[in-house]
């Protein structure tokens, strides 16, 4: 980009008598693969994932009611919560491809962040449950078959071992799988809980060990819900990466980026995992190869801080700036 072509670029701003100009500059070729490949290195493994889960979740739930088993019902009510949130990520991942459109310019990809954020609500509430059903469990002790209990948990411990290693195999950051795997690893706590509970029922007769180990899941299942509740908020009200600050950037640009004497209006949000935008303003100083640094500011923006779509402004402030264009203005115009 020369200067001429800068000039050309933001010509109407002039014609307008603003004081800026947008110099967006866009890359309309940049790379968006990424996201096509995490879709669809992600979207078989979770429909996969969605049968054995749902599936074990019907043997489960049967014996939790046959063995009388608190942690086993727990654990059952905590599958049915990861087939929907399975089954609500599977959509969510077929949505997320739909292409952009003129109402949606970012396409339906935050759908994702949707289903993250939903899946954080269902494990609060699968803690609710298991907080209350041990409740009851301490008033009114039940009799637990430690037998039948141990081999459902058992086998239970197998399938969720299963399916973790299924979620876990190539790209596991994005949030919906992120939120699966949550699922999985608290389910799969169930399992242990239960088969501990089992072997102590089995030689021990003390039946509170039950509701004991569902309490201790059900705490650690809340831990993993509000990391996941807050990484998908965070998406939702615009935040932006943990290395992509407005402080940061700003600071960056100043002491890299030759002929950059102020940036302003900076602007850095995640339409969902791993594709992050940003928008700014920078003031050149005069005399300053203009072409040259829009480019070294979108440079730094993709390759340093993982800014797929960067849009750079140009901040005209000062008449220094308007003589630095003039020469390559078309004849008749001025400033």
């Amino acid at each position: 980009m020369t200067q001429n072509s800068a000039h050309d670029d933001h010509d109407h701003a002039a014609h307008a008598g603003h004081n800026h100009a947008h110099g967006h500059n866009h890359d309309h070729d940049h790379d968006h693969s990424h996201v096509p490949e995490v879709t669809a290195a992600n979207e078989k493994k979770i429909l996969i994932s969605f049968f054995i889960i749902f599936g074990f979740m019907l043997v489960e739930a049967a014996g939790g009611i046959i063995s009388g088993s608190l942690a086993l019902l727990a654990d059952a009510g905590h599958m049915l919560t990861d087939a929907f949130a399975l089954g609500l990520a599977y959509a969510a991942f077929r949505i997320g491809r739909r292409p952009a459109d003129r109402r949606r310019s970012f396409g339906y990809a935050r759908f994702e962040v949707i289903a993250g954020l939903i899946n954080a609500l269902t494990l609060f509430g699968i803690v609710g449950f298991i907080l209350f059903e041990a409740v009851e469990r301490f008033r009114e002790p039940q009799p637990v078959l430690a037998g039948s209990m141990f081999v459902i948990a058992f086998i239970g411990m197998l399938v969720n071992l299963f399916v973790l290693w299924l979620l876990t195999r190539g790209d596991s950051e994005h949030v919906n799988v992120k939120g699966a795997v949550l699922h999985v690893m608290g389910d799969l706590l169930g399992s242990v809980g239960a088969i501990v509970a089992a072997v102590v029922i089995w030689f021990t007769g003390w039946t509170p060990i039950d509701p004991i180990l569902s309490v201790f899941v059900s705490l650690l299942i809340l831990r993993s819900g509000w990391a996941l509740l807050k990484n998908t908020l965070d998406i939702l009200l615009e935040g932006a990466p943990a290395n992509a600050d407005t402080d940061k950037i700003t600071t960056h640009l100043l002491n890299n980026v030759p002929g950059v004497e102020a940036v302003s209006h900076v602007h850095i949000w995640q339409i969902t995992s791993g594709r992050t935008l940003a928008t700014l303003k920078i003031q050149p100083q005069a005399g300053a190869d203009l072409g040259a640094m829009v480019a070294q500011v979108e440079a730094i923006l993709k390759d340093t801080y993982g800014i797929e779509h960067p849009t750079v402004g140009i901040d005209w402030t000062g008449e220094e700036v308007c003589s630095f264009m003039q020469p390559a203005a078309p004849s008749g115009h001025s400033h």
